[in-house]
């Protein structure tokens, strides 16, 4: 299987070239298009303040992103916006609409350090240690298992990286505990974002 390098070629992330294992279980078309219809409304980017929020989870100027669960990316092109020319943003998810409709996004605003990525995030593709950043928002359920795409984070993440994780449903001291099992330090709580450091 073909590695993504700097040069960010399209070979590897695309549907043809998705199997089996890495395909994992998608919503339906209609749970995925309720996310979007919430997610790309003018009151939640209210309410969650995308820039407020990826401030808080460590993004900042030149770094490469990792985001885990993209949707329609109410969190894409401002990450993308944060990172500057200097960085880029990996936006990845297992559903076609949710890639689809980042990319019409990226048509729409003219925004070049974005690559949408259709696949199962216990399996992206990148380069072992590619990563400076991964963030996971708004994410009850991890499709791939929350272990397994951990575990893939882990793999792609620099040393000194840092996965800035948004705590849903599950007990912040459970969580953190599967995240310092795999091999992380978890670091601090901001809001309910928490912090871990490879």
């Amino acid at each position: 299987m073909e590695r993504i390098a700097e040069n960010h070629q399209e070979s590897f992330f695309n549907a043809e070239n998705m199997n089996e294992k890495n395909k994992g279980r998608a919503p339906s078309d209609f749970v995925y298009k309720m996310i979007e219809l919430v997610h790309d409304s003018k009151l939640m980017a209210i309410m969650r303040n995308p820039y407020k929020l990826l401030k808080m989870a460590g993004l900042k100027p030149a770094l490469k992103v990792l985001e885990v669960g993209c949707g329609p990316g109410a969190f894409t092109s401002p990450a993308a916006k944060i990172v500057g020319k200097g960085g880029f943003i990996y936006a990845v998810d297992i559903h076609p609409l949710a890639i689809k409709r980042v990319k019409e996004k990226i048509a729409e605003s003219g925004i070049e350090n974005i690559k949408p990525v259709l696949t199962d995030a216990s399996n992206t593709g990148l380069l072992d240690q590619e990563i400076d950043l991964v963030f996971m928002f708004g994410m009850p359920h991890v499709a791939g298992g929350l272990i397994n795409v951990l575990s893939e984070i882990h793999r792609v993440l620099k040393p000194g990286g840092i996965l800035s994780f948004e705590k849903s449903r599950r007990s912040a001291n459970k969580l953190i505990s599967d995240i310092e099992n795999i091999g992380f330090v978890f670091m601090e709580k901001k809001g309910g974002i928490l912090l871990f450091k490879k």
